[in-house]
């Protein structure tokens, strides 16, 4: 072990808890966040999003799938982390993705432009004053965090709307000056309520700034940037490169964002240990690489439940955990070494998710979700399989039941029966498997949180075969030759 490997492995690691989908029960939570604590974490990331009891007029923040957590369950959620030494570092977006907040009738006129229900107008006090209250709920209830994340990723159409577009129209005025000058109020009001509270932010929307740009604004000394780069082949030279451009406008003190889960794809359902433990990997090269004058605070390791609160849900947590507890190791110590491999073994049965046979075969304790875990990866392989995906392009169909034959309802019934026997043994498989999964998902999550994977992953790979059966049903019974139901 060399002295590069230090700076990633001696400073923060903060699981991010990304709860605008699929958030779990509380007793899962809880159960998490002692996982969480064994495998080496120090901290969370908590975005609560609508899960958040907002009070007073922001009451219509809180979610109406499942209800949010109780004041209680907030006290509680701290209480299990601060037991293990977790800090907890809520986010709170002021910017960009607001959905959550926009989509809102009432809030409406707050949008930058109509049809981005994400980014906020930042010209109007009314939208400035509805961050600001969101902020104080939220830090009003965790009193005894020293930092929050005020997010400001991502703020697409910025300067699209007709108020930012009359304030461009101003010799000299850019929309990088737009978006500092609003997140500067956000954190100067913070600043004035909370002078000791550390502010963080991403990173994303300084990138293309010049030194100067930033500099001049007044944004330094009042936020932390955290870089995001969640790349299994991250560019190492340009990340660091873009750390020494924010240490010489004299941001010195900076975050790093790496992904255990939650951004491969927008429709991920299994988490691939490796891509992510690459990600980590390219990290550590960044911060064995960095000047002495950058403060690295420490690294989140992100684990999207959703890109945005309007797109589907990404991997549930069991599925990623192998691979969470993979990357912590790995910052741990330095590399991923037989010394970590060994300890992750030990924690949850595997490394690697989709390897099933070790996920079943455990003898000790499981990990909280491994039966869930194992479930979502058997049936991912049944509804991903060849025999399920191409039905439609088998000899049979394409051959003896295709759209001529259907609309011309004249079919070979012999054939036909043999289709329908052949997708009622892939929809039964499949049946099966889905009730399995659902008795044990409600034990994790809620209904509505189950009802919203299935339809999402469950239902647009079997609705085809469903069809094909309808039709064979209705064509069987034209030509007099049906008699039993097909459920």
């Amino acid at each position: 072990m060399t002295d590069m490997d230090q700076p990633l492995r001696s400073c923060k690691k903060i699981v991010h808890l990304d709860l605008k989908g699929a958030p779990p029960r509380i007793g899962y939570l809880t159960e998490l966040i002692q996982l969480f604590a064994d495998l080496g974490a120090n901290g969370l990331l908590i975005e609560y999003e609508d899960m958040f009891p907002y009070e007073g007029e922001l009451k219509v923040l809180q979610s109406t799938t499942q209800p949010p957590y109780s004041r209680e369950e907030i006290v509680s959620i701290q209480n299990a982390a601060s037991s293990r030494g977790l800090e907890i570092i809520p986010l709170v977006q002021t910017f960009g993705h607001l959905e959550f907040v926009l989509k809102h009738k009432v809030f409406r006129e707050l949008r930058e432009v109509d049809y981005c229900l994400g980014t906020l107008n930042p010209h109007r006090d009314a939208g400035l004053r509805l961050v600001q209250e969101m902020l104080q709920q939220v830090m009003k209830l965790h009193p005894k965090s020293t930092s929050l994340h005020i997010g400001a990723d991502e703020v697409f159409m910025l300067g699209h709307g007709d108020e930012s577009k009359h304030w461009l129209d101003i010799p000299g005025r850019s929309i990088h000056q737009l978006f500092l000058s609003h997140v500067i109020k956000v954190a100067k009001g913070v600043q004035k309520s909370a002078p000791n509270l550390n502010l963080i932010m991403w990173d994303d929307m300084l990138r293309s700034m010049t030194p100067g740009t930033i500099k001049e604004s007044g944004l330094v000394g009042l936020v932390q940037p955290m870089l995001w780069d969640y790349s299994p082949t991250l560019d190492v030279e340009s990340t660091v490169m873009l750390m020494e451009r924010y240490k010489s406008v004299g941001m010195s003190q900076q975050w790093a964002a790496s992904s255990f889960k939650g951004s491969t794809t927008v429709h991920t359902c299994v988490t691939s240990t490796q891509r992510h433990l690459d990600n980590h990997l390219q990290w550590l090269k960044v911060a064995s690489s960095l000047s002495a004058g950058i403060e690295l605070q420490g690294i989140a390791l992100t684990g999207w439940q959703r890109y945005d609160h309007l797109s589907s849900l990404c991997e549930l947590m069991p599925v990623g955990l192998p691979s969470l507890a993979s990357c912590l190791q790995t910052l741990l110590h330095g590399r991923f070494t037989e010394e970590a491999q060994k300890k992750v073994v030990e924690t949850l049965g595997t490394v690697d998710v989709e390897d099933t046979e070790r996920l079943s075969s455990r003898t000790s304790s499981s990990f909280a979700g491994a039966k869930l875990a194992e479930l979502i990866v058997k049936l991912m392989s049944l509804l991903e399989s060849a025999e399920l995906r191409h039905f439609q392009d088998n000899m049979f169909v394409r051959g003896w039941f295709t759209p001529y034959h259907r609309q011309k309802k004249t079919v070979s019934p012999l054939i036909a029966q043999q289709i329908e026997t052949q997708a009622k043994i892939i929809l039964d498989a499949v049946e099966s498997q889905v009730r399995e999964l659902r008795r044990e998902m409600r034990l994790l999550y809620s209904d509505s949180t189950v009802q919203e994977w299935v339809d999402q992953y469950v239902t647009p790979a079997v609705e085809p075969l469903q069809i094909l059966l309808r039709d064979i049903e209705t064509v069987l019974n034209e030509m007099g030759l049906y008699t039993e139901s097909i459920s």
